[in-house]
């Protein structure tokens, strides 16, 4: 009769232990590795497994083994540069005049992770001395918010002229352009024009670059000082980052408005 195997132990390899599967698949998830960078963090760890047994735990969990071989997404780009990232574009207002109708051009700067928005100016002529100027003033506006800037992420759109590259790239700026028919890759910049369109800009008639810039100028003071952003964890721009103490009940709590009620929020009454 054949001797069974020492330990009742079936023969062939043995199985992974279960910690070592575990510690495989948390380096994975944690930093987006692949095989062997998760090989060389093993050994440093004292783990000896080989590449065929990462390789099997990776794609058991549905895991991809070499993830690193492929490029990486523009959102992962986005979520890596955000902190220096803005984003900027133009747009378009038909307002009426004493000589007919006409369209103004608002250009605007979006810095993707604090969802600041600076409203470089409001015009009908938006040529090229006009355009590169506001690129300056950008410049030493984003200066004086202490925000970074290290890429700008614009369109192919033609009222962004040599000049205004040159301002840029002159303080360290890389441009960038995307498109075009690919408005997802200016998400921010076309999510801030949709938001100005429905709370703002739908509600009115503008009569000239005057009453455009003064309720640009309503609006944005309202955007950073009392409207919560979801991007930023329903938090107000320009109120920190610690969320109030418990509102207790009953409380006062007020309504504030501008521009004639249309824009609303509420506060604490003091």
């Amino acid at each position: 009769m054949p001797s069974k195997p020492v330990g009742d132990r079936k023969p062939g390899r043995p199985r992974t232990p279960v910690d070592v599967k575990e510690l495989v698949l948390r380096l994975a998830r944690e930093t987006g590795w692949g095989y062997s960078r998760i090989l060389g963090e093993l050994k440093k760890l004292g783990v000896t497994v080989s590449r065929s047994t990462v390789v099997n735990i990776l794609k058991e969990a549905g895991l991809d083994p070499s993830p690193e071989r492929k490029k990486g997404t523009w959102a992962d780009f986005v979520k890596r540069h955000q902190a220096t990232l803005w984003a900027s574009d133009f747009a378009g207002v038909k307002s009426f005049t004493t000589s007919g109708m006409v369209d103004l051009f608002i250009l605007f700067f979006f810095h993707l992770e604090t969802r600041r928005v600076f409203v470089a100016g409001v015009t009908a002529n938006p040529n090229a001395e006009w355009v590169t100027q506001q690129a300056r003033n950008f410049t030493m506006a984003a200066a004086e918010m202490n925000l970074g800037m290290t890429r700008l992420i614009i369109d192919y759109d033609s009222k962004y002229v040599a000049g205004f590259d040159a301002v840029l790239e002159a303080d360290g700026v890389e441009v960038k352009r995307v498109g075009p028919r690919a408005p997802n890759m200016n998400a921010h910049a076309e999510r801030f024009v949709q938001i100005l369109r429905r709370e703002l800009l739908d509600y009115f008639i503008i009569m000239g670059e005057k009453h455009l810039t003064h309720l640009l100028s309503e609006f944005i003071s309202h955007y950073h000082r009392d409207r919560p952003h979801q991007g930023i964890g329903n938090m107000l721009i320009e109120r920190g980052t610690d969320p109030p103490a418990a509102l207790p009940f009953p409380a006062k709590v007020e309504r504030r408005e501008r521009l004639g009620g249309l824009l609303k929020s509420y506060a604490r009454a003091a």
